[in-house]
């Protein structure tokens, strides 16, 4: 077991085992999350270990050490983790085996627990509705009888998700009325779902928030999300939201933070209604995908807020200097990276080999000045 970690002090709490520069961290999960995250790493000193299933993963080109073994091999788990100081995760789908494997043998942050939520929609809406937070209706689904019957309670239309892995619009169907059913329930392969009622809002917004080892809490500005075809397209900070808005997602993501006792930076998916009410899509126990903006737009972007958090570091500042539009490049939209280079913007490129539709090959951030 390695553990070269050193007592820290936060706000006058005493902290043990922060990860010291030199200290390695170990992520679950090699694309393109894990490939920033280690970056960030590097900033600070410490180096990373990534654990991922595939060949020649995107985070590889830039991480300290791969081990390339698969989740549900208890023994190469246990390796990686005896070789780390802490571990992390760039994704949340991790078995729940691994982890327990995994905290027999270094700190795991965030705790397996905020996994589980998240890695189950009908636990993750009912811990949600627990704290009194607004979601979506809901009911959950394991048969086409009770599919029909949430239907009828519901009523309009609604969408049929699988209760787990679903991401970026896959793993769900939009149904129009009752008569789609059946068709619905093939197109999921009757998977255990949920059948949430469809939201009819003004705009989609997300909240980037961190919390350390000491319980402080540090949250980014709101970004407005548009997507496309099921996928983030856009990223604009700031959101068109009136200053309460603004507070009251923020609280939102503190009050879910707080009661997960989360270690690390989470996205908090919103949709804003009319008269100014807020209803949480969903949870992602991770650096975001519409946090990318921060890294030109923040002195401490998310991926170094993480692991600044998972380290057991002081969190950073969250405040932004400048105004922000991310733009995911998805599939062949990355093939113009002479002129993307060109355009004055910040490019990312994630280093995978293949541009496949719906797959996330980079992002650009262009920022403008922040209005006094």
């Amino acid at each position: 077991m390695r553990w070269p970690m050193s007592l820290a002090v936060i706000d006058g709490a005493v902290i043990d085992r922060a990860v010291t520069p030199g200290g390695t961290i170990g992520i679950l999960g090699g694309g393109q999350l894990g490939r920033m995250l280690s970056i960030a790493a590097a900033r600070l000193g410490l180096k990373t270990h990534i654990y991922e299933p595939g060949l020649n993963p995107p985070a590889g080109d830039v991480a300290a050490a791969v081990t390339t073994d698969s989740y549900d091999n208890a023994e190469a788990l246990a390796r990686f983790a005896d070789s780390v100081d802490v571990v992390t995760f760039e994704f949340e789908n991790v078995p729940a085996l691994a982890a327990a494997t995994l905290l027999a043998h270094a700190p795991v942050r965030p705790n397996p627990r905020a996994l589980e939520i998240s890695q189950d929609r009908v636990a993750e809406k009912a811990f949600i509705e627990g704290l009194g937070i607004t979601v979506a209706q809901w009911r959950a689904v394991g048969n086409l009888k009770e599919l029909k019957a949430g239907l009828a309670e519901i009523g309009g239309v609604a969408i049929l998700k699988t209760r787990r892995f679903g991401y970026d619009g896959k793993g769900q169907v939009r149904i129009k009325d009752v008569c789609r059913a059946e068709s619905a329930w093939d197109e999921i392969a009757g998977a255990p779902s949920v059948l949430e009622g469809l939201v009819a809002f003004e705009r989609e917004i997300s909240v980037i928030g961190a919390r350390g080892l000491s319980g402080e809490v540090v949250c980014y500005d709101p970004g407005e999300n548009v997507h496309r075809d099921g996928i983030l397209h856009t990223t604009t900070v700031p959101a068109a939201i009136s200053s309460k808005v603004r507070t009251d997602a923020v609280l939102i993501a503190g009050k879910i933070l707080n009661a997960l006792d989360y270690v690390g930076v989470m996205g908090v998916e919103l949709f804003l209604v009319p008269g100014g009410g807020l209803v949480v899509n969903e949870i992602a126990p991770r650096v975001h995908n519409s946090g990318h903006w921060t890294i030109e737009a923040c002195v401490v972007d998310q991926f170094q807020q993480h692991i600044r958090a998972v380290a057991g570091w002081p969190l950073g500042d969250g405040s932004r200097h400048s105004d922000a539009v991310m733009t995911n490049l998805i599939g062949a939209e990355a093939d113009d990276w002479l002129m993307l280079a060109a355009s004055g913007g910040g490019l990312h490129l994630y280093g995978k080999a293949e541009a496949r539709p719906g797959r996330k090959m980079g992002h650009v951030t262009r920022i403008s000045p922040r209005p006094n």
